[in-house]
């Protein structure tokens, strides 16, 4: 059924940019949070993708592809944010503050794309449905 397997694609790829603009999120709400008491700041974190493992059978066919998946979240290995402020409570002995490797702007423009990409898939769900419908239709004719 090339339906459900579209279906099945396209909810695997909603599944995976909610779960994307979750973590964005995350990181956008965290992106103040400083070190306390020698722990580090906030880490960006990151999303990464794969597509989904095809069945034998789709694999020897190649004729459709198995969706995406969430694989793995890490976290940004960029430097944190130095912030000279020696009357923090915070400060190490140089009088610095550190602040989470997060960028606002970087951020936004993630949750825009991230939004943009389920918004296609909200379409492209929308067609795979009246297409069934119509194959539907044809069938009673």
């Amino acid at each position: 059924m090339a339906f459900l397997n579209a279906l099945n694609i396209v909810g695997s790829a909603l599944t995976a940019e909610r779960f994307r603009t979750n973590i964005i999120t995350q990181n956008i709400s965290n992106q103040l949070v400083i070190g306390r008491n020698g722990e580090d700041p906030y880490r960006r974190k990151q999303v990464i993708f794969q597509t989904r493992p095809q069945t034998f059978d789709e694999t020897l066919s190649q004729v459709q592809g198995g969706g995406v998946r969430v694989t793995q979240v890490v976290e940004s290995q960029e430097d944190f944010k130095p912030v000279y402020d020696p009357t923090h409570p915070d400060a190490d002995e140089d009088g610095y503050i550190y602040y989470p490797n997060v960028n606002n702007t970087e951020e936004q423009l993630d949750l825009m794309e991230a939004t943009r990409v389920y918004e296609a898939n909200v379409a492209a769900l929308s067609v795979v449905k009246a297409m069934a419908s119509k194959a539907l239709e044809i069938g009673k004719g």
